[in-house]
């Protein structure tokens, strides 16, 4: 899911950025750092963007038997 996640983002800005990942009791919780710039890009008008990106991530997290979430931090 990291794989994809980041080829998304980077799709989307055209710059990689750092993702970390937390795990706990089958939820996990992926934080994108990225610069201030770029943040209004992944969010995308009303948030339309980064929901795609989450629903995306549920759909392979079903199949996985996990929870997931993303996380948008500025740099």
């Amino acid at each position: 899911m990291r794989e994809l996640l980041s080829h998304m983002i980077q799709g989307i800005t055209g710059k990689k950025c750092e993702i970390s990942e937390e795990n706990s009791n089958g939820f996990v919780v992926f934080k994108l750092n990225v610069p201030q710039e770029d943040v209004g890009l992944i969010i995308g008008r009303s948030g339309k963007t980064i929901n795609a990106i989450k629903n995306i991530l549920k759909i392979i997290a079903i199949r996985d038997g996990v929870r997931v979430d993303v996380q948008v931090e500025e740099a």
